[in-house]
């Protein structure tokens, strides 16, 4: 398709056009659309986040209410629906992005409802004629559905003369103005570095209607985050541990690199590797469920969180060393 020729609006299709005086009933259209399905998974997979929860249930609501206006013939665009999402690392927005696609699909406003994430790097080439096939691609892939750009204002380096960002960020203006019908750009990152990027880049501002700020979480909620996290693998915390979880959690959000539910989860996998290596270490070949799925104090305690107030030597990048196993 090119672009200068106009494709079927998803939205349009199989919507039975209503005289003037018929009726409506919205709940029913809402039940129907199975959009509050989705939205009971991102209540059930994120922990707090009500502001861009109730965000995300008020694009819902008017995504419906303008779909019930086209059955009456009262709208001709699809709506612009491109997003910026902005928070600090590990605060919820690929998650919240992927079900963003759910609703969109069920709503009828992309063909397919698939989350397409990527970075610069599978954007922009390294040399010239690089970048469009690349960014070309992408685009191709996601078409249907959404295109998540994470940390997006790295696209933009102006203080390259040789960057080729800029030749990727005007193919993506143009797509997503010409086929916004057919395809949503979610771009996310950090708040500062997200509005420098709209100064220097006017054209993508204009082409964003949504922007959703995700905040940090709170301590009770990096700690119910846990949990979730825990209880999805099988593991559980004793007493002690927990005391320990709790006491850790302030300690570790005032520390350099804190990445919010992402810093819990590198967290629990030292404690899980601890915890292996506790076993081994104690020689006893005879286990219980109850000794493979808790995690004790001094799983955390060990911790040079604890210990100095300092990060892991392993696991601080979040990847995973391997269990050393003594059998002597």
């Amino acid at each position: 398709m090119s672009d200068t020729e106009t494709s079927e609006n998803a939205l349009s299709q199989d919507l039975e056009i209503l005289p003037d005086d018929a009726a409506v009933d919205l709940q029913a259209e809402f039940e129907k659309s199975q959009v509050q399905e989705v939205l009971d998974k991102l209540d059930n997979e994120l922990v707090g986040l009500v502001p861009v929860k109730t965000r995300i249930k008020e694009i819902a609501a008017l995504l419906l209410v303008d779909r019930l206006r086209c059955r009456f013939s009262l709208s001709s665009e699809t709506p612009t629906l491109h997003m910026n999402f902005t928070g600090n690392p590990g605060t919820g927005k690929t998650t919240v992005a992927l079900r963003m696609a759910e609703i969109l699909h069920r709503l009828g406003y992309v063909r397919e409802g698939h989350l397409v994430s990527v970075t610069r790097d599978d954007l922009v080439g390294q040399y010239i004629g690089h970048t469009a096939p690349k960014t070309k691609a992408v685009i191709k892939k996601a078409m249907g559905g959404v295109l998540f750009i994470d940390e997006a204002y790295y696209l933009y380096k102006p203080e390259n003369e040789r960057d080729y960002g800029g030749e990727s960020i005007e193919i993506l203006l143009q797509v997503m103005e010409n086929h916004r019908d057919d395809l949503v750009v979610i771009l996310a990152g950090y708040k500062d570095k997200m509005d420098k990027f709209f100064e220097s880049n006017p054209g993508m501002r204009s082409r964003i209607a949504h922007h959703l700020d995700f905040p940090d979480y709170s301590a009770d909620e990096l700690e119910q985050i846990a949990d979730l996290m825990l209880a999805d693998q099988s593991y559980k915390l004793s007493d002690c541990a927990r005391r320990a979880l709790s006491e850790y959690i302030p300690i570790r959000t005032g520390l350099p690199h804190f990445a919010n539910a992402r810093s819990i989860r590198n967290a629990l996998d030292r404690a899980r590797l601890r915890q292996a290596n506790r076993l081994f270490a104690s020689g006893n070949k005879q286990l219980k469920k109850e000794d493979l799925i808790t995690l004790t104090e001094e799983d955390f305690r060990a911790s040079r969180v604890f210990l100095d107030g300092k990060l892991d030597g392993d696991l601080a990048d979040g990847t995973m060393n391997e269990i050393k196993i003594d059998n002597s």
